[in-house]
């Protein structure tokens, strides 16, 4: 299964471009600084290029497994990494991969199929994560629903790109 590694750095960029759109005061922006009680002077305190750059990280690794999520041919391969002979050219185990990939290696390889599940990432992983934070931090419904929609939008386009071009 060949992969272009290179579109891993290029869909970390999405949740960060997400981000300028979505939390500007224009769109959830305000709304995000009320249930989560900042202000836009806090908002623009600190180190950004910290802030950024470990935000491109964590989007990094985020992209990284949703190759996981949305490639299922992954699976396949995960399965037999360990079998005696993997990956030795003319193996039972590596010719029947092989054979498995030229039958199935681009099956829901599409940007509608992986925007499915990353979508479906961002309400069945990230909401309950995002929720379990907000009961702890005493904070509201709509804090919650605010950084739910968030990555439900940037998971869903990190999906797509990742089965569509990895």
């Amino acid at each position: 299964m060949e992969a272009n590694f290179f579109i891993f750095p290029l869909a970390s960029i999405i949740p960060l471009v997400v981000c300028a759109i979505y939390y500007n005061p224009k769109v959830a922006g305000n709304l995000w600084m009320e249930v989560s009680g900042t202000s836009e002077e806090k908002a623009q305190s600190g180190n950004m290029a910290i802030i950024f750059g470990l935000a491109y990280l964590f989007s990094l690794f985020i992209a990284l497994t949703m190759g996981g999520i949305v490639i299922h041919q992954t699976a396949i391969q995960s399965l037999l990494v360990t079998e005696s002979g993997f990956g030795e050219a003319g193996s039972e185990v590596q010719t029947y991969f092989e054979e498995f990939l030229k039958m199935y290696g681009d099956k829901d390889r599409t940007f509608s199929h992986g925007a499915f599940h990353g979508a479906f990432a961002g309400i069945l992983f990230a909401w309950p994560i995002i929720g379990t934070i907000a009961l702890f931090e005493r904070k509201g419904w709509k804090y919650t629903a605010v950084h739910t929609v968030y990555w439900v939008i940037s998971l869903a386009l990190m999906g797509g790109v990742v089965a569509a071009y990895v």
